[in-house]
């Protein structure tokens, strides 16, 4: 018993703070099922407070894998696969330059220019991508998967991009999933290859995967009951929410602040 108990409370976590993750776990994924995005970032900012800074991408990756490969399955029959592919295409070197490299420019100039983004996609002009609009989703995958070798979550970067493609809500959260899904496998090889050992955090990371699952099925069943117009509404505050939260930690973390 007490074998089976350490695998699920790692030795460098007590156990309330365990149980507070898992529990977390389910409340951000069915924030993320209902408006198709947030709760990774909302995830990461309460692991950081408790878990070791070297294990927090890496356990935080596989846990979003599992959580937006539920909600991947869920939303199936939604996936555009040609933004998936384009999207591939360029999480693909994202992962293999972020993993290969230090990040030159300090983390309080890349948090707010991406905030800035997120800001000027939401509220101004969108951007007109042409004939190019899913090939736009390659330069979205290698930028955010590339970002979250470092920070962990880059969603918004993706979901700025999917949010100009004109998709429906469904098909919104579906996209979002599924490159969400493939941004974090190509991450969680690269940590692989780079020696990370995830086998001590293996019971912690199945037991949020699961309630994440189980809050993914609870944020489905309120976007099937939500009107386009007030998932629309909420989509573009929780993207504001997340810029000002990222453009707050810049200021925050600017040099000689």
């Amino acid at each position: 018993m007490s074998s089976i108990l350490s695998l699920a409370f790692p030795d460098q976590l007590g156990t309330a703070a365990t149980v507070f993750l898992i529990l977390t776990s389910f409340f951000t994924s069915a924030l993320t099922a209902a408006v198709g995005l947030g709760g990774g970032v909302a995830l990461i900012a309460v692991m950081a407070a408790v878990m070791p800074a070297g294990a927090l991408v890496p356990v935080h990756g596989v846990v979003q894998l599992g959580s937006n490969a539920g909600r991947a399955i869920v939303q199936l029959k939604h996936v555009d696969w040609l933004i998936a592919l384009w999207f591939a295409v360029g999480a693909a070197f994202g992962a293999a330059i972020g993993g290969a490299i230090a990040i030159e420019l300090p983390a309080a100039i890349l948090k707010a220019g991406i905030s800035l983004f997120v800001l000027w996609v939401v509220w101004g002009k969108a951007p007109k991508f042409g004939k190019a609009r899913k090939r736009a989703m390659a330069g979205a995958g290698f930028a955010s998967t590339f970002l979250s070798m470092f920070f962990g979550a880059a969603g918004p970067i993706g979901g700025a991009v999917l949010a100009t493609l004109g998709l429906p809500r469904h098909g919104f959260v579906a996209n979002q999933a599924v490159t969400a899904l493939i941004m974090h496998v190509f991450k969680i090889v690269v940590f692989g290859l780079l020696g990370f050992a995830f086998a001590p955090w293996a019971g912690l990371i199945v037991l949020m995967i699961a309630s994440g699952f189980l809050g993914t099925l609870a944020g489905s069943r309120l976007l099937g009951r939500m009107e386009e117009k007030t998932f629309r509404t909420g989509f573009r505050w929780v993207m504001t929410a997340l810029a000002a939260n990222l453009l707050w930690q810049a200021v925050r973390s600017w040099p000689g602040a």
